[in-house]
Parts: C-alpha cells; sequence; structure tokens
C-alpha cells in the first residue's frame, strides 16, 4: 500500500500440505501455515547532476540524456541482484563447463518442474547467457519447427517461446565457483531420519571443499511427488548452503536446502530404507552419474529455469523530503515498482544534483518451482 508503514520484513506466506487420510475415521492433522521472509533492505540509488541550460532542453530529450539511463542502471541492479538467488535453488540440470546444444537439457529443466508441481499456466520461464542463447537458435536452424517460428529467431536471434518456456537472455547470468569435490564421499548417518545438514566422510582431507550454492545428491534418496508423495524416480538434490572444507579425517558435515523430511505432510523425499543411512555415495553436480571425474574448482555459468511463483521482489516508498527543489515517486502497481527522485539547487554553480533511489527486497518464495542449468 502507498506510503504505508511496513518495516523492514514482509512475511509472504506459503500453502499448507497434507497428507491425505483412508477409511472413515477422522484423522485430524494441523493447518500448519509457513512464511518467507523478505527483507526490504537493499537501497540503491542513481547520483548525478545537471545544469539550467540541461534544463531547458525538451522533456523528451531531457528524459532521453539524464533519467532513462539512470533508470537503465537501477533496473540492471535489481536484475543482477535477483539473479544472486540461484544459490538458493537445488534442482539443476546439465554438466558444468558445457554449453548446452540440445533441447532435451532444457526440457529436463521442465521435467523438474513438472515432478514438483509446478503449475503449467504459461508462466514458466528460461533466463540464459548470450552464448546459451546464441547456441541454442543456431542447433534449432534445421530442427521441423513452424515457420514464423525459425523466421523468428533468424531475425531477432532471440529463442521466443518454446518447449513451454518463454526465453530471456540475460548478461547478469551469474557465473558459479564449484568446490574442490574430491574424495569418494559417502554418508555417515547411521541414526539420522533427515534433517538439515548430512554428516559425510570419505573426502580427501584438508584439500576438498564445498562452496555455498554446490549441488549435491545421495544415492537412494529420492525426490517424490509433493502432493501423492510417490517418488519420482529421480535423485533428490540439495543446495549447499555455507562453505565448508575437509577435516584431517576426510569429514565434512554439509548444511543442505530444503532440509531432508521422509514422512508426513511435509515429506520431500523417499529412501529404501525409511532413513538416512551410512555407505551412500555423494554426487556433486551429478559428476559420478554423468561418467565425469570430481569435480575440481571450477566456473559455470548458471541458467534458471523457473516459475514466476519461485521468486519474490518486494518494494518500500521512500518519504518525500521536504525543502527542496523537487520530490517525486513514481509507482508501478503491477510491478510492485517504486522509485524516488530528490532534486536540489546549487546556487554556487547553477547545477541541479539530483538521485533516484529504489528500497526493495528480493526472497526465493518456493526454490522447488525452479531449477538450474549449468553452462
Amino acid at each position: 500500500m502507498e506510503g504505508a508503514k511496513i518495516g523492514t520484513v514482509l512475511n509472504v506466506r506459503k500453502p499448507p500440505q497434507y497428507t491425505v487420510s483412508t477409511g472413515q475415521a477422522l484423522d485430524l492433522q494441523a493447518a500448519k501455515e509457513t512464511s518467507v521472509p523478505v527483507t526490504l533492505t537493499t537501497q540503491n540509488h542513481v547520483d548525478f547532476q545537471f545544469n539550467s541550460a540541461d534544463l531547458a532542453l525538451s522533456v523528451d530529450d531531457f528524459s532521453k540524456r539524464f533519467i532513462s539511463p539512470a533508470v537503465a542502471a537501477l533496473a540492471n541492479k535489481i536484475d543482477y541482484n535477483g539473479l544472486q538467488l540461484y544459490k538458493d535453488v537445488f534442482q539443476h540440470v546439465g554438466t558444468p563447463k558445457t554449453t548446452p546444444t540440445s533441447l532435451l537439457t532444457y526440457l529436463s529443466a521442465g521435467v523438474k518442474l513438472d515432478n514438483s508441481c509446478c503449475p503449467i499456466d504459461g508462466e514458466r520461464y528460461v533466463v540464459i547467457t548470450p552464448l546459451m542463447q546464441a547456441t541454442m537458435v543456431s542447433n534449432l536452424t534445421t530442427v521441423f519447427n513452424p515457420q514464423t517460428v525459425i523466421s523468428s529467431q533468424y531475425r531477432t536471434g532471440e529463442m521466443g517461446q518454446a518447449v513451454g518456456f518463454t526465453w530471456s537472455m540475460d548478461q547478469n547470468v551469474p557465473t558459479h565457483l564449484t568446490g574442490n569435490a574430491v574424495g569418494t564421499p559417502v554418508t555417515n548417518s547411521p541414526t539420522s531420519t533427515g534433517g538439515a545438514s548430512i554428516i559425510t566422510n570419505g573426502w580427501t582431507t584438508t584439500t576438498a571443499t564445498l562452496k555455498r550454492g554446490d549441488v549435491i545428491s545421495v544415492a537412494d534418496l529420492y525426490w517424490v511427488n509433493p502432493q501423492s508423495k510417490a517418488s519420482t524416480g529421480s535423485l533428490a538434490q540439495f543446495v549447499v548452503t555455507a562453505d565448508k572444507t575437509a577435516d584431517g579425517s576426510g569429514n565434512i558435515t554439509i548444511p543442505v536446502s530444503p532440509t531432508i523430511v521422509l514422512s508426513g505432510a511435509e515429506q520431500n523425499c523417499y529412501s529404501s530404507t525409511g532413513a538416512m543411512v551410512s555407505g551412500k555415495a555423494i554426487t556433486v553436480f551429478e559428476t559420478a552419474q554423468a561418467g565425469l571425474a570430481a569435480l575440481a574448482s571450477s566456473s559455470t555459468p548458471q541458467g534458471l529455469a523457473f516459475h514466476r511463483d519461485a521468486f519474490t521482489l518486494a518494494c518500500a516508498d521512500l518519504p518525500l523530503p521536504g525543502g527542496v527543489d523537487m520530490a517525486s515517486r513514481v509507482s508501478d502497481p503491477d510491478l510492485g515498482l517504486s522509485i524516488r527522485l530528490v532534486r536540489q539547487y546549487d546556487i554556487s554553480t547553477d547545477n541541479f544534483p539530483c538521485r533516484l533511489d529504489i528500497l526493495y527486497g528480493w526472497s526465493t518464495l518456493r526454490p522447488e518451482l525452479a531449477c538450474r542449468i549449468s553452462a
């Protein structure tokens, strides 16, 4: 709401999850709503000045020379910060350091979303690097597609809409530096039934590292359908939430997201043993399944396939100060953005110092509705 005093944290509700009972007996369960905090602490601004002669320009010229570049810079910063949320996303397809050349990689990302009960409502998107886009457009020129689609791709060099996604190229797609995942790691959790960390050993002592944002999987631990709780047959994937280094005995306790839940309404994983047991192989970015050697430290771009509900952006109205030459605020209710402009006059230089500010926060609302794509 415009002008509302909302504080610095918003809590966005997530829908409760339930289990289905069989038979006539009442089986009450708690209606447990969860929420995700969105912290409004990022204030970006662009500061510039112009003189009286500049102000005498036509409105269109003034906007083109001064305002539009400033707004573009702000938008780029917001976009950059939003894409850093990739480190919250635990689902992953592709091979690090290998640019996808087939639509199968992107279709596989769609499978990840399908298995997470992602809505099929025209709100699925893919954001990729310039090279990822150029590679796909080039490789699709010989594939059977409607002539209008091929023509558009040829003219614009853009993917447009394909295989259930709206595609966008973004130079801000982040590059992830992986850890040095050397050794033969396995679980070491004989009594664990799940949780927010995985106890492991078998790493190369004092050398093996995991970086925040690395994706791991565990043998015999499968992702389940969020509604039926049936195994999808695909290994569950988890994102490492903090940097870790193996100790002198080759042990790492890995903090992960999502929390492993093996039963109940919030179940997200299935194991044939019903628990986390010792001796199950750990893989990083599925290198073992792909027949690759252990993943040493390397940089790999991380494209994103996601539904619009995976992430959220909140913005607050900044107050308009008095005693200045000009103070105004422009809000876009559709985008939820609010930008404030404050202008002052400097009599000693005949200049107008000016600033554009925005106060906002990004948060990952439903990470299961997103999938990373390595390149």
